[in-house]
């Protein structure tokens, strides 16, 4: 249920996520923190197997919603980990008042894995606000859907069409013009994006497009050259 990425980062595929009718596959990764507790990004549905292979790793201590976007499983993580702290992206309290959130990603990584783990806030964008991380010891950023790969037989119909036009299916991973177009906030974003150039990147995880395990900084200026920072 969980696979190994990088020195004390493992990725579980959850099942596929249907969204206007367009396929979306999930994805979540999990962090050993100094000390044995983890971190868990983007949570996917949470089956017997998948909590034995991660109770095996550790304390499932701090869960983290990239965005408002990525939230549907943190109920049912949070009945299994009551104990966990959950943390909110911009725009999700709004939006699951049912959960009682501990703390809000912003631009500075709270104290509890801010020696292991950095982030910022993407804002800008009319769909969500994204908040990248970047796991310091194997040199790996996150992204959640701000640059997204289909292969070209993944959608179908008109669907596949569109999934086109929106670089959703480009030659290589890209920000979707959807996402493009609705950035009204260039200039902050583009701050963000600075400071996602400054970290040594030598890996990119993404929830919609395979991994990357080298030359990642380089892979991250390609993907946003749009953004021209």
């Amino acid at each position: 249920m969980l696979s190994p990425f990088a020195e004390d980062i493992w990725l579980a595929d959850g099942p596929v996520a249907a969204v206007v009718g367009f396929r979306y596959p999930t994805r979540m990764a999990v962090i050993r923190l100094a000390g044995g507790a983890l971190f868990v990004w983007s949570p996917v549905a949470l089956s017997d197997g998948l909590r034995a292979a991660v109770d095996a790793l550790g304390e499932g201590r701090y869960l983290a919603a990239p965005n408002s976007l990525h939230h549907l499983f943190l109920g049912e993580w949070l009945r299994a980990y009551p104990d966990a702290a959950v943390y909110a992206p911009p725009g999700l309290r709004a939006r699951r008042k049912d959960i009682a959130f501990d703390g809000d990603l912003g631009d500075a990584p709270p104290q509890e894995w801010s020696s292991e783990i950095d982030q910022v806030v993407v804002r800008g964008s009319l769909i969500t606000t994204e908040v990248v991380f970047f796991h310091r010891k194997s040199r790996t950023v996150i992204f959640t859907d701000l640059i997204q790969h289909f292969s070209p037989t993944w959608f179908t119909g008109w669907r596949a069409v569109v999934a086109d036009l929106d670089l959703m299916t480009a030659p290589e991973p890209e920000t979707p013009r959807k996402f493009r177009n609705t950035f009204v906030g260039r200039r902050i974003a583009r701050a963000a994006l600075r400071r996602i150039l400054d970290w040594p990147a030598e890996r990119v995880l993404m929830a919609h497009a395979p991994p990357v395990d080298r030359d990642g900084q380089a892979f991250i200026r390609r993907a946003f050259r749009w953004l021209s920072v």
